[in-house]
């Protein structure tokens, strides 16, 4: 029996989802509970007894980590449903296709502000509610944390146990529903905690109860408020409940010069967020947007940021004074999702595409590359250039960028590149590495390169790099193939840590 082209197409889909679940070492009820999804529910899609959907594919793509070929299965399946006229609800009221069961309440919308005023943070947050349980909701739990030092977890809690948080200082204050119609919300305390509070906010006030019945919606919004002595520099959303859209603004005086970055994190991986955050200014302040219409279950969304003004607000990188512990260069890596040296990330061989068939993903993966490139160089001035690589966003396939030492220079993009040939002439020089940037370490290579990659089009091209180009490319083209720069150093040869190194901010000599 012949079969039709979206017939073929959803097919190619289920199959680039079985062979990718098979590759990561997952069984149909690990990866659904990864995705959120009730077990039977993978089965029936693998079994092509449901169609699969946006949300089921982007949560599939986000946690087997293909590189873009499952999204891009989909994209084919989904225009020729919508080129034979087939209705697909893209923005449905409630999206039922993904809920597990039992499910209760639905987010249909959250936005999460959180503004710096005269030496506090205030924190508001606006979610839309959809009860698609079988029971009546008569109260909603939310979850207050801090951590003034995050990358020092003794200093931080010795911290918080010295100023903890305390309801009076938080100021709560919620309501549920719109306008003038909006009630008031009541709250209970679940967990009191130095850092950590737990309270229900209840669908009734004194004046009686206001529950949100099955089928009903309504929009309930609560603020508090923490000194900036207790908050640290980052904001994160967790997605405890399935939600549909998530918007997350960050408000700060414009004097502070605040530069800003998003980390998301799942149960199978931290990387930068997949968009950018978007910057604007108003009235003297710097707003910071960063949103998302398919936020995962289970997954945490959290923007960091660092003041470079003079008048800012200043924080330490670790904990209180008493720690004389010096802070760690790659803290502000790891921050912003780079995989750090003992990942078995670094050590594996990355895929080459199949271009030009896969030439979606390979633009997908650059695109991740060339944003983060972008957070890097708002962090550290990268005076010798600065290159990345895929695995170190936990992407594990052969595509890397290189910003030359040269700032008016474009990025380098590599896609599946092996080097051909090499000059006899090599040097040694001291190399960094953004996987393991508390040290440097003197590394020979060859004075030039010839290397082959590929354009998206699936063309191959050979390329000659001199000097320092010849170095940067050379460092990423190894993270390609599973090897660090310490593999090349000498036996002999100790590494300097960053604190000692004295050319930091210097081109290499030639």
């Amino acid at each position: 029996m012949t079969t039709s082209p979206i017939e073929r197409a959803a097919d190619q889909f289920v199959t680039a989802l079985a062979q990718w679940r098979v590759e990561r070492g997952m069984t149909k009820k690990q990866l659904a509970a990864r995705m959120g999804f009730d077990p039977s529910y993978v089965s029936h899609v693998e079994g092509r007894r449901h169609k699969p959907t946006e949300d089921f594919a982007r949560r599939a793509e986000a946690v087997l980590g293909a590189g873009g070929a499952i999204w891009q299965r989909f994209q084919e399946y989904d225009e020729l449903r919508h080129a034979r006229g087939t209705t697909l609800h893209r923005d449905p009221p409630v999206p039922v296709q993904w809920l597990p069961p039992g499910t209760g309440l639905v987010v249909e919308q959250e936005v999460a502000e959180l503004e710096y005023i005269g030496g506090a943070y205030r924190c508001r947050i606006r979610r839309a509610l959809y009860n698609a349980g079988v029971e009546p909701v008569t109260r909603y739990l939310v979850k207050i944390s801090v951590d003034r030092y995050p990358h020092d977890p003794a200093g931080s809690n010795r911290h918080h146990r010295e100023n903890p948080l305390t309801f009076e200082d938080l100021d709560v204050e919620a309501v549920a529903g719109e306008g003038g119609a909006a009630e008031p919300m009541l709250w209970r305390v679940k967990l009191d905690r130095d850092a950590a509070k737990e309270l229900w906010l209840l669908f009734a006030n004194e004046r009686g109860q206001f529950p949100l019945y099955p089928g009903e919606r309504t929009t309930i919004e609560y603020a508090y408020t923490v000194g900036e002595e207790k908050w640290g520099q980052w904001f994160q959303r967790a997605m405890r409940l399935p939600t549909r859209s998530l918007t997350v603004r960050l408000n700060f005086p414009e004097r502070f010069e605040p530069v800003v970055w998003g980390v998301e994190a799942s149960l199978a991986a931290e990387v930068p967020v997949r968009t950018p955050v978007e910057r604007g200014t108003r009235e003297g302040r710097a707003i910071f947007e960063w949103s998302t219409d398919a936020p995962l279950l289970n997954a945490r969304y959290r923007l960091e940021w660092r003041f470079r003004g003079p008048d800012a607000p200043k924080y330490d990188e670790v904990g209180p004074p008493e720690n004389l512990d010096p802070p760690r260069a790659s803290h502000r890596m790891r921050g912003i999702g780079i995989v750090q040296r003992g990942s078995d990330l670094l050590r594996q061989r990355a895929r080459h595409f199949q271009l030009p068939r896969e030439g979606a993903a390979a633009r997908a993966a650059v695109t991740r590359l060339l944003t983060s490139l972008s957070q890097l160089e708002d962090l550290h001035d990268f005076s010798k250039g600065v290159g990345l690589a895929a695995p170190q966003i936990r992407l594990a396939v052969a595509a890397a960028v290189v910003r030359p030492p040269e700032r008016d220079t474009e990025p380098v993009v590599l896609l599946n590149p092996r080097v051909v040939g090499e000059s006899t002439d090599c040097d040694e020089q001291y190399e960094g590495c953004l996987s393991f940037f508390d040290y440097r370490g003197l590394v020979a290579r060859p004075l030039r390169i010839d290397v082959e990659h590929a354009r998206f089009d699936g063309t191959r091209v050979v390329t000659r790099f001199e000097r320092a180009l010849a170095r940067l490319i050379s460092h990423e083209i190894d993270h390609l193939e599973g090897r660090l720069y310490v593999d090349r150093m000498e036996a002999d040869s100790k590494l300097v840590p960053v604190a000692q190194y004295q050319h930091t901010g210097r081109p290499w000599d030639y």
